[in-house]
């Protein structure tokens, strides 16, 4: 008797990584491979490394330290919020502390698309609500993909162009 195998789903999944506190290089190195462990998850491809100065609710922070930024393209069985909360636990193991909205921190990853997937509720808003906004997520995703399309919204190119590109080259070697 055969044993029978299980179709597993797995959903194209656009991930935004940033870290703006200790080793935030070796940081977003170690998210990604925290990412690749997560039952559930497959790695695709990550971005080379890009630099920004830190954006807080008043604004642009040349005060604080900058940000490192990679986009990562993986592809997931996990429904989202699932994903979400093993996101946010790779966060809480690499010291991250939610004390202040769009505060300095070690690592932060965001769900920026999760294949053409809507979604908004108290926890999780999908495509990100402020992707589109982000010259630190469309630049490195841009990289991975230059037909990029951010679900309803638009070309990933298009919506660059619209705004101040404020990102730098910090490393050009990818990620993963």
């Amino acid at each position: 008797m055969t044993r029978q195998q299980r179709l597993r789903v797995e959903l194209p999944v656009v991930l935004a990584l940033g870290s703006n506190l200790g080793n935030r290089a070796a940081t977003l190195r170690h998210a990604v491979h925290a990412i690749s462990l997560i039952d559930g998850v497959t790695v695709e491809a990550a971005s080379s490394i890009v630099q920004t100065p830190a954006l807080k609710l008043t604004g642009i922070d040349h005060s604080a330290p900058a940000y490192l930024n990679a986009v990562v393209f993986a592809r997931s069985a996990l429904e989202p919020h699932v994903l979400l909360k093993q996101l946010q636990r790779i966060e809480a193991d690499h010291g991250r502390v939610r004390e202040e909205r769009w505060g300095d921190r070690t690592l932060d990853i965001d769900i920026v698309a999760f294949a053409h997937l809507h979604l908004n509720d108290e926890r999780l808003t999908i495509p990100h609500p402020r992707a589109a906004e982000r010259a630190f997520v469309l630049v490195p995703w841009l990289q991975l993909d230059p037909a990029a399309t951010l679900a309803g919204i638009g070309r990933a190119s298009e919506l660059l162009a619209e705004i101040e590109n404020d990102t730098t080259e910090f490393e050009a070697e990818p990620l993963w």
